[in-house]
């Protein structure tokens, strides 16, 4: 069904006049892809491959619940082109891990990280603080595992609480609690301290790794590159039609207007200048990189006030270097605040 949606999307896009380039990353994410066997994982690159054409040393990359892989099906993974695996450790203490559902431990993250590295491939590993229950000291561990695994890059998310979910119907009784700010906050402050020490450098929000190992299809994402989007609920982005579109979430509804041989979107928004103004402002700023001054402003059609950006260093929430503004710790934090400030300076 997979395969069949890029056949129709290739067709759409050729409709469209924005055929893309040769694929420059492959991601397979949201969910648990592993739950397919390799091989199944391996057809999709090669249809990719077929329809798009796939760049030399392109980034492929496939989330990995370490429960549902072992050596032999990294083995066939690294054998169909796949050179990057990150595996969604969460975290390394058991009853953090079962308010999460998860039903891995830690031994399995050791070997499968183990399997991966003597098979050359590429390894990142994703935790998640502020789960219910979860103590400062529960993901001092988790942190301390990750690091002891020497992988090159490590992404910490905060968890998003979604009210249809499990936890969020529990959390909406009374049964778990409600994630606290302050204490995410004080977490993701430890991860960056403790990643900072071990020699991991941030590079966007959320994610940080040894110079060069950069997850480069989220870094395509940060910088507003094309991307096609494919399964239930995925979403797609492109430029030269200015859409973003997103496909039907339910996978019954999505099969079926695959069966109709049609683009199985459940909608798409054009990218209006107000909304490239705001993404601009939004991406640079979770970007070590930082937002690019001279051209947001020109985008803007306005200048930033000089107090604001004064304000922003005396808050000690963005450095300005070589005409860019780069949000510090304490900015990466209150980021959001910071963007709309931007904004209202700006008069957007």
């Amino acid at each position: 069904m997979v395969m069949r949606e890029m056949e129709i999307i290739y067709r759409w896009q050729e409709e469209q006049n924005c055929v893309e380039l040769a694929a420059h990353t492959i991601f397979f994410g949201g969910g648990t892809p592993t739950i397919l066997p390799a091989s199944d994982l391996v057809r999709i690159v090669e249809r990719i491959r077929s329809l798009w054409g796939i760049e030399d040393y392109a980034e492929i990359t496939t989330e990995a619940n370490p429960d549902t892989v072992n050596a032999q099906y990294l083995e066939t993974l690294k054998e169909g082109g796949f050179n990057r695996v990150s595996f969604g450790m969460q975290s390394a203490v058991p009853h953090v891990l079962a308010t999460l559902d998860r039903t891995h431990n830690q031994d399995n993250v050791v070997s499968n990280v183990a399997a991966a590295k003597e098979l050359d491939l590429r390894s990142s590993v994703d935790l998640i603080y502020g789960t219910p229950g979860e103590s400062i000291e529960d993901w001092r561990i988790s942190v301390e595992a990750a690091l002891e695994l020497n992988v090159n890059h490590i992404s910490a998310y905060a968890l998003a609480l979604e009210p249809t979910t499990k936890m969020g119907r529990m959390i909406a009784a009374g049964k778990l609690e409600q994630p606290d700010d302050d204490d995410e906050a004080t977490k993701y402050e430890i991860a960056d301290d403790m990643f900072e020490q071990a020699g991991l450098q941030w590079y966007e929000v959320s994610n940080w790794c040894r110079p060069g190992n950069e997850s480069e299809h989220n870094l395509g994402y940060w910088r507003n590159v094309d991307w096609a989007g494919i399964g239930p609920g995925a979403h797609s982005h492109y430029n030269a039609a200015h859409i973003r579109s997103w496909d039907i979430h339910h996978p019954k509804l999505w099969g079926n207007a695959i069966h109709e041989n049609r683009v199985p979107w459940a909608g798409s928004e054009s990218i209006d200048e107000q909304m490239n103004i705001e993404e601009m402002a939004l991406l640079g700023l979770r970007m070590r990189d930082g937002l690019d001054i001279a051209n947001f402003e020109s985008a803007a059609a306005m200048t930033i006030p000089e107090v604001t950006l004064a304000e922003f260093e005396r808050e000690r929430l963005v450095t300005i270097e070589n005409g860019r503004l780069i949000a510090t710790r304490r900015g990466r934090l209150l980021n959001d605040s910071m963007i709309a400030q931007i904004l209202a300076a700006v008069g957007r």
